[in-house]
């Protein structure tokens, strides 16, 4: 096994994250090395114009097998055409926000898309984690619970 930089920290292949200009406190993540970008579930997105740029509306149920709603806003970072897992191809709205995780805080590119069908609400994709952590795919919640 090699060593890994002391730099970084280790997160398991779950962890529990925070999103706090989108008032999300605590939300489930799936940590995806796969993924370059990480990506949000929005079940609707509503497009409005604010001092001339493009903001959004958006509707996210943060926990898993709960109807419970949560809307907040965020300003459109750009759209960008996303392949899933399954090969498709998706044009998507990208945001920028914060992500606590553990003791972190910083910037995040989010896509946002409908994950209904989904077990976790929210991916942590690699662009995220390039430089600040390492993967223990044999772990959860190295961040804290």
């Amino acid at each position: 096994m090699s060593q890994q930089p002391s730099s970084l920290q280790p997160v398991g292949w779950r962890e529990y994250g925070a999103l706090p200009e989108l008032g999300i406190e605590r939300i489930k993540m799936k940590v995806d090395t796969g993924a370059r970008t990480s990506c949000l579930h929005a079940f609707r997105l509503e497009s409005f114009e604010r001092d001339g740029e493009t903001w959004l509306d958006i509707y996210v149920h943060p926990k898993q097998n709960s109807d419970e709603e949560h809307h907040c806003q965020a300003r459109v970072l750009e759209q960008r055409s996303v392949r899933d897992s399954g090969g498709h191809q998706e044009m998507r709205y990208v945001i920028q926000t914060p992500l606590i995780l553990g003791d972190n805080r910083y910037e995040v590119e989010l896509t946002l898309t409908n994950r209904d069908t989904m077990k976790f609400r929210m991916l942590l994709g690699r662009e995220a984690m390039k430089g600040r952590f390492w993967v223990d795919p044999g772990a959860s919640y190295l961040q804290g619970d």
